[in-house]
């Protein structure tokens, strides 16, 4: 079993307090490593480390830091298969799936050293005729990362090449429960050209280290992925020094299948969304609407391709779903279920626990599935973060699904299934959400950040690095 340290200011170093806590493996419950427990003191020390390594990295040109950005993403893809196994044993992820996502994990960085030079620029503005008057962005300063448990590397890495592309340094506390992947990253950024201090990976529970964060005077920014309570607390603290916020807050996301859609597309991609990740994800389906003359039919086939998921060990090649990432979240996914039971929602598949060998161990979910999902349920308002699939009553018109689909306080993301082009369009337009797809289409790499209490800002691409910069208006008399 491994001993853990963090990265602070380009060393490894142990905990202020000497304390560490237990890492556990979600598949069979084992111990597989102690991890730092982090406190108010280390987060000073780290925030200190960053302070120091601005003044210099804000320094370096754009050219430089995007030159550092194209050897991250490429010792990124060096160590996926490590990456992956981390996040597997630490996660649940399967195996194959995790390291698809570590080496997917290195565009980012690939993307920022390509573009940053074309995207962080400024504009000259057209003043008085002896003035000389332009734009120009600059680093916001130090930023606190805090990442949640879902997407443990991915989440550092939609944030951070733009950070540091930006010319800013960073704090990144990654999930209490999933932290080894974010130590790997330390470990590969120790051997590039990166000055000390720029990076720093501090691991303990949030409550401490994430408000010792958030509220700390000498943190420019916070760039939080999670639960929107933490968000809004993270809020709270953040306005006693009026720090900017980059935050992503999850969602309870409409799936919208018309009387006209191609069925068997959205079922599959449905299917596909309620278990990837064990549905451990912001854009998975929160809601499913459904037309009354598809409805049946819908319900049949959804069922049977959940029944087709092969639910097991993250090691073994067949596996598609491996647990869910702890104990406490299963028992809240479980609660969920008894909700759904209780206030009248039909439930056709799943809602028990697994006790047949070998999933009597770990934390695992069966593919469970709710049909006549009423608007008022708990099931219906709340992100469920497990492979628990709601669909809602059937529909019969357009204006009463839309009406639906935005009676919720999130907006993160919403998907509509139909042949009929002009019907899209109706809905792309309507929904309220910060990212809609139609008709099966791809979003994994488009810039993502959400509506309503979905959260504020976006990651990735040019927008992350204007998120992670600020623009200054400089005009000079030239008399």
């Amino acid at each position: 079993m491994k001993q853990y340290k963090m990265w602070i200011d380009g060393k490894w170093v142990e905990a202020e307090s000497g304390k560490t806590y237990p890492v556990f493996n979600p598949a069979t419950e084992a111990e597989i490593a102690r991890l730092p427990l982090g406190s108010k003191t280390d987060v000073d020390r780290a925030v200190e480390a960053a302070k120091k390594a601005f003044l210099a990295w804000s320094k370096k040109s754009v050219a430089e830091r995007a030159e550092i950005m194209g050897k991250i993403g490429a010792a990124i893809r060096e160590n996926a298969v490590e990456l992956g196994r981390l996040e597997s044993i630490d996660h649940g992820f399967p195996l194959k799936i995790a390291t698809e996502f570590a080496t997917m994990t290195a565009r980012t960085f690939e993307w920022a050293s390509q573009s940053a030079s074309s995207f962080l620029t400024g504009d000259t503005l057209p003043t008085d005729c002896n003035t000389l008057s332009y734009t120009k962005r600059e680093p916001v300063g130090v930023c606190a990362v805090i990442t949640p448990w879902n997407f443990p590397l991915m989440m550092i890495t939609d944030k951070l090449p733009a950070i540091l592309a930006a010319g800013n340094t960073c704090v990144i506390k990654p999930p209490s429960i999933d932290s080894l992947s974010a130590l790997k990253l330390a470990e590969i950024l120790e051997k590039l050209d990166i000055p000390h201090g720029v990076v720093n990976v501090i691991t303990g529970p949030g409550g401490t280290v994430g408000e010792a964060l958030a509220s700390h005077r000498d943190v420019n920014m916070v760039a939080f992925t999670g639960s929107c309570e933490v968000g809004k607390r993270i809020m709270e603290l953040a306005s006693q020094t009026v720090k900017r916020l980059q935050l992503e807050l999850g969602g309870k996301n409409p799936v919208i299948i018309l009387d006209d859609a191609d069925l068997d597309m959205a079922v599959a991609s449905g299917v596909r969304g309620q278990t990837f990740n064990c549905a451990q994800v912001c854009a998975s389906p929160g809601r499913f609407y459904v037309h009354e003359n598809l409805y049946d039919a819908f319900v049949e086939k959804f069922v049977d391709g959940m029944k087709k998921i092969v639910v097991g060990d993250p090691a073994n090649e067949k596996t598609q779903m491996g647990p869910v990432v702890s104990a406490e979240h299963r028992a809240r996914i479980e609660g969920f279920i008894k909700s759904g039971i209780d206030e009248g929602a039909k439930l056709v598949l799943g809602g028990k626990r697994p006790t047949k060998p070998p999933l009597d161990k770990g934390y695992f979910v069966l593919p469970t599935v709710f049909t006549h999902v009423k608007q008022n349920m708990t099931i219906a308002r709340e992100e469920i973060f497990g492979p628990v699939a709601c669909i809602m009553e059937p529909f019969s018109s357009d204006d009463e699904v839309i009406a639906k689909a935005n009676d919720n306080t999130f907006g993160l993301k919403a998907t509509v299934y139909s042949q009929d082009r002009a019907r899209v369009l109706r809905f792309t337009n309507e929904l309220q959400a910060g990212t809609v797809l139609a008709n099966n289409a791809r979003g994994a790499e488009l810039p993502w950040g959400g509506f309503k209490e979905s959260g504020l800002g976006k990651e990735r691409f040019k927008w992350g690095l204007y998120e992670f910069s600020q623009l200054k208006v400089v005009s000079i008399n030239i008399d």
